[in-house]
């Protein structure tokens, strides 16, 4: 199942998304070769960008070794392998030393340990006033239709809105230096558009394999109600430094 799931979502479309994560660094003050910690870095797209970006030197942790494995081979392509190392290992359990890195970044994974758990566990890496810059999922808008709210509580208990994960940045030890939401349009174009190209061709290979269906109806599904109810949920990269 972990096979047909990276299946799935391998090599998806995410370079158009590249420019929010500059965007993001860009609010950043300037600094010199930062070392940076990039947290749930799948395949890599924001990483390579940030090598790019900062001229430091990137580790990226990541608990999917193909994932990890594509990563090192695209940095070796676009020669920044001597900046770019890979880590397998857990955010629940980050064996690296106190205040090692200038900045850590996380697009779209702290969900899997909580926006204030993260921020309150990953701050014994940054130096003081290193910084923080996180993409996470948010509300739009306070009070969504039921039918999609319960979707993402089953999914994730710590979806919030943009104005109450702001109001927890200061009690997790953080300034925030800025925040802004992505356009509806970034998720279709770069994500869910592609995805349900995906998988319209991958039910035609697993036709006879059920479990293989069952998945692809259930991202189906998170398609369908992101098509119904997109104006109610989004995401949204929120910057920040540590006091």
């Amino acid at each position: 199942m972990e096979d047909t799931f990276f299946k799935i979502h391998q090599n998806l479309p995410r370079e158009g998304r590249s420019r929010y994560t500059r965007k993001a660094f860009r609010m950043l003050p300037k600094l010199v070769k930062p070392r940076i910690l990039d947290i749930g870095c799948g395949t890599g797209v924001p990483t390579l960008e940030l090598a790019r970006l900062s001229e430091g030197e990137i580790t990226e942790i990541d608990i999917h070794q193909p994932s990890l494995d594509e990563l090192t081979r695209k940095a070796e392509e676009d020669g920044l392998s001597e900046r770019v190392k890979a880590m397998y290992g857990s955010m629940f359990d980050i064996d690296l030393p106190d205040e090692r890195f200038d900045i850590i970044w996380s697009e779209g994974s702290i969900f899997t340990i909580g926006f204030e758990r993260g921020l309150r566990e990953w701050r014994r890496l940054i130096r003081p006033k290193g910084f923080v810059v996180v993409h996470e999922m948010v509300w739009l808008q306070p009070e969504p239709p039921r039918e999609i709210y319960d979707y993402w509580k089953s999914i994730y208990l710590g979806t919030r809105t943009v104005q109450e994960n702001v109001e927890r940045i200061s009690s997790c030890g953080y300034d925030l230096l800025g925040c802004f939401t992505l356009p509806e349009d970034a998720w279709w174009i770069e994500y869910y558009g592609p995805l349900e190209e995906r998988i319209k061709n991958l039910r035609q290979k697993y036709n006879t394999d059920s479990d293989a269906l069952a998945m692809l109806d259930k991202e189906q599904r998170e398609i369908d109600l992101f098509t119904k109810y997109k104006r109610w949920y989004g995401s949204a990269f929120f910057i920040m430094q540590k006091m």
